[in-house]
């Protein structure tokens, strides 16, 4: 089950993007039918991915990966990169989790990647919580994730200059960001509020330039601040 919505707020606007018609047709029907959502309107490539978020100014875009011309991930690419649209969020959802894509992915500034197999309501779930700014992977998604890192040559300075800005206690943060613990999960990690994780988060988006916790993952493994071998930090 999901959680109720919120009637007095603006529905969820999400735009999907898919080249087969009878998935986007199924797609269209889960969202119309939850309370809260509403579909905004359909593209079958990522051309018209990119038109329709010109257009419409979706909350979400639905986007596959593997579509004819343009693909996912150059569409994501072009959303999320765009003034025009940089408040659109992407959420990948494809058949394939091949590391690359979700690499990819996340680098073109998606805010989320499921794969198709997902259940329905985990998917409405993802749509609000990638909508609300929080970054989503699934489970299988983010361990193939930290395993492309660990395949990766760690870099050979121990912190670029570009988390010179961060203090301690934010790199702490980053660091459980990028192990995908919830706010709520690092709270009772490093014994703070809720409230407190939540400012050190938006500091760390603002600091090193970030769409959301997705890039963050990124720049903290990209940095050398954290490896796939690493332990957590804490008891």
């Amino acid at each position: 089950m999901t959680r109720p919505a919120d009637v007095s707020a603006a529905p969820i606007r999400v735009l999907i993007a898919d080249d087969q018609a009878l998935l986007r047709g199924s797609l269209r029907v889960l969202v119309d039918a939850e309370p809260g959502l509403v579909a905004t309107s359909e593209a079958a490539n990522g051309a018209e991915a990119v038109r329709g978020a010109r257009q419409d100014l979706p909350d979400v875009v639905l986007m596959d990966v593997r579509m004819p011309g343009l693909d996912g991930i150059e569409a994501t690419r072009q959303i999320c990169g765009s003034p025009d649209t940089a408040n659109v969020k992407v959420l990948i959802l494809t058949m394939f989790d091949l590391d690359e894509y979700v690499y990819a992915a996340l680098r073109a500034g998606a805010g989320g990647f499921l794969l198709k197999d997902t259940p329905p309501a985990e998917l409405i779930a993802a749509i609000r919580v990638v909508a609300a700014g929080d970054a989503l992977l699934a489970p299988a998604v983010t361990r193939r994730l930290i395993a492309e890192f660990a395949r990766r040559p760690q870099p050979s300075q121990p912190l670029p200059r570009a988390l010179d800005g961060v203090t301690g206690r934010e790199r702490e943060v980053l660091t459980l960001v990028a192990r995908g613990l919830s706010n709520t999960e690092i709270a009772e990690r490093l014994y703070l509020g809720i409230a407190t994780v939540k400012t050190h988060v938006g500091h760390l988006l603002t600091k090193l330039y970030c769409r959301d916790r997705a890039q963050l993952v990124i720049v903290a493994y990209e940095s050398g601040l954290v490896t796939a071998a690493r332990p957590p930090i804490g008891p």
